[in-house]
């Protein structure tokens, strides 16, 4: 479950598309209210107590608008915010600054909640060897943003798509002859992608005896299983063999017990898709 660095070309399309989108052919506001020429210091800073994300985005935004624009960063991904931070101060054209602020402050908002929500799940894990890994269940083109944001929060990675990893679940199985059939199909993959790790999903403590028994498992998911029948998954694998994942009704308020079973990983879809952007606001100030 390796990090995975973001593509620089799918955030520099989602940027041209989300600057298209708000100014077309113009900012007819600042044209037409704004004096030419007209020169303001801002500042984007903090509303709420929060982590911070996205910081690289902000700035390419800003620059993707007027390349003259100065900026300084005040504050840098996974950095803790509280309320009144400054995090990032900007000198330009008073114009290209507004033209680029909700556009800036959408993605640096969207991504610094995502990282703020990741935080709180990590915290309640700690001290266990447990590590909150986040989900498929992200906004699509978002990815690698959302996924770069989980990691500024203190979670972990787990696949980027569907091509990193193959993860059979239960309807995959369904097409499964049986243990046999399921091990050639892992060697196959093992032998055509040796890169890609496998990861098999149970339900009953049955499944997890029999996966044990197979070659090339480098994880088993451990799906909506009860916690005491989690801690018995773990005392089956031992000390060696596939890493422990849970999944399944996890949140705020369960994630802390489930840590205590033993589980190598807590699968938590509501890092990135139930996220409440964190309050940033931009400001111009006196020079």
């Amino acid at each position: 479950m390796d990090d995975q660095p973001m593509e620089k070309d799918v955030t520099s399309e989602l940027i041209d598309l989300a600057l298209h989108e708000d100014i077309r052919d113009g900012d007819v506001t600042s044209l037409y209210f704004v004096p030419e020429g007209q020169q303001s210091s801002a500042y984007i800073h903090a509303k709420a107590d929060g982590i911070l994300a996205g910081m690289d985005v902000a700035v390419e935004v800003f620059s993707r608008v007027d390349a003259k624009i100065d900026l300084k960063v005040l504050k840098n991904d996974g950095d803790s915010l509280s309320y009144g931070d400054k995090v990032l101060e900007i000198n330009g054209s008073s114009r290209s600054i507004l033209t680029a602020e909700r556009t800036a402050l959408n993605f640096l908002q969207r991504l610094s909640g995502i990282a703020t929500n990741t935080s709180r799940y990590v915290a309640l894990v700690e001290g266990t060897r447990a590590r909150v890994l986040d989900t498929r269940k992200t906004t699509p083109g978002w990815r690698e943003l959302e996924k770069a944001a989980v990691l500024a929060g203190g979670g972990t990675n787990h696949r980027m798509g569907l091509y990193d990893r193959a993860m059979v679940k239960d309807n995959h199985l369904a097409a499964q002859d049986g243990l046999e059939e399921l091990q050639s199909a892992i060697n196959q993959l093992k032998h055509d992608r040796p890169g890609v790790e496998v990861e098999l999903e149970t339900e009953t403590l049955e499944q997890v005896e029999k996966f044990l028994t197979l070659d090339g498992v480098d994880y088993i998911l451990l799906d909506n299983m009860d916690n005491e029948t989690m801690a018995e998954a773990v005392k089956m694998r031992g000390e060696s063999g596939p890493a422990l994942e849970a999944s399944g009704g996890v949140n705020l308020e369960t994630i802390a017990e489930i840590s205590k079973t033993g589980v190598d990983f807590i699968s938590v879809g509501a890092l990135t898709h139930s996220a409440v952007a964190l309050d940033l606001s931009l400001e111009f100030v006196d020079k």
